[in-house]
């Protein structure tokens, strides 16, 4: 159903978020998008209005909310590399959750009382028990997933004191591309496992590492669950119909309550592209847990949410076809 009224994507220039904003156009939704292009690319932004700034510029982002009537924002703006949160935490909980505050303040000043929110599964460190369920206890390993949780709270005791819904959505792996190739992971520099794999596939990196075979997993390597991104920016829209439908607050795992092993994704990897390139195993990251995978029943049945793209091959294959045309996309776009 088309909305005339606009929304606010925070963060809508990067990975995830220039893929809602594709799916927020596509369904007539006016949008405006503001991002510091910190890790995101202005020729994401495919539809509505991109304003670049910061959310720790607590006067231009009032100033945003004084001149559009936004009735729902959603907040994808985040830092999100586990490995650099154990090395520089401060800016993680300055971006993750100091900044929360800042646009929370705003929804409370301009009256904004639907809100979704991209969260993590990091909040539940290393669970006890798997498929791990939104009612899960949750004790983070590293300051990312601190940082999530603590701004997960910020908007539970905000909406406790206010009228403010909300949709937490704790996203699990997230992998793929846009099957029609126009968006993807832009930064050069691949932090996670798919398209680091697809940077050896594709002969610019020498190696792909295994950070760790000594997990108690069946084959010693991490498993995680693997959400692809246009399934995941689904996800939000459905979470937005809801608000729009009078729903109330929820906390609801992204997933597909499938979890692969790094190996097993690497073997996949290999086998579409025909590449039997090379794997170097090294000792653990800091901050990885063994094992990882969603119990997202609560998600499909609350929002009727319906993915369409679980299969690993389909998720290895978007990411290797965009990595192929990545470069010359930014090329052209520059």
């Amino acid at each position: 159903m088309v909305n005339s009224k606009k929304v606010l994507v925070t963060g809508g220039a990067g990975y995830v978020g220039s893929h809602v904003v594709k799916q927020l156009g596509q369904a007539g939704y006016e949008i405006v998008v503001y991002d510091n292009l910190s890790t995101g690319v202005a020729h994401a932004v495919l539809y509505g209005k991109l304003v670049v700034g910061d959310l720790a510029d607590t006067e231009k982002l009032a100033q945003l909310f004084e001149q559009h009537d936004f009735y729902a924002v959603l907040h994808l703006a985040a830092s999100i590399v586990v490995p650099e949160s154990v090395e520089r935490p401060l800016d993680y909980y300055g971006n993750n959750t100091m900044n929360v505050i800042n646009i929370l303040r705003c929804c409370e000043r301009y009256g904004v009382k639907r809100f979704v929110f991209s969260s993590t599964a990091a909040v539940y460190g290393e669970p006890k028990e798997n498929p791990v369920s939104e009612t899960a206890p949750t004790n983070p390993i590293n300051p990312y997933g601190m940082s999530k949780l603590m701004s997960e709270r910020i908007i539970q005791d905000y909406a406790k004191a206010s009228d403010l819904q909300y949709v937490i959505l704790r996203y699990f792996n997230v992998a793929g591309a846009d099957p029609d190739g126009q968006i993807g992971p832009w930064l050069p520099e691949a932090t996670h496992l798919i398209r680091a794999a697809c940077d050896v596939a594709l002969g610019r990196k020498p190696d792909v590492k295994i950070f760790g075979t000594d997990f108690d997993t069946p084959d010693g390597t991490g498993i995680r669950d693997f959400i692809h991104v246009v399934d995941l920016a689904a996800a939000h829209l459905d979470g937005l119909r809801y608000l729009n439908s009078g729903g109330h607050s929820q906390i609801l795992n992204c997933g597909y309550g499938q979890g692969y092993s790094v190996r097993q994704v690497i073997n996949c990897l290999q086998r579409v592209s025909k590449k039997n390139f090379w794997v170097k195993e090294v000792d653990r990251r800091p901050g990885d847990p063994a094992c990882v995978v969603a119990q997202a029943d609560k998600i499909r049945k609350l929002l009727d949410w319906n993915p369409q793209y679980v299969d690993l091959d389909c998720i290895v294959r978007t990411t290797l076809t965009w990595e192929k045309q990545r470069i010359r996309i930014n090329r052209i776009a520059a």
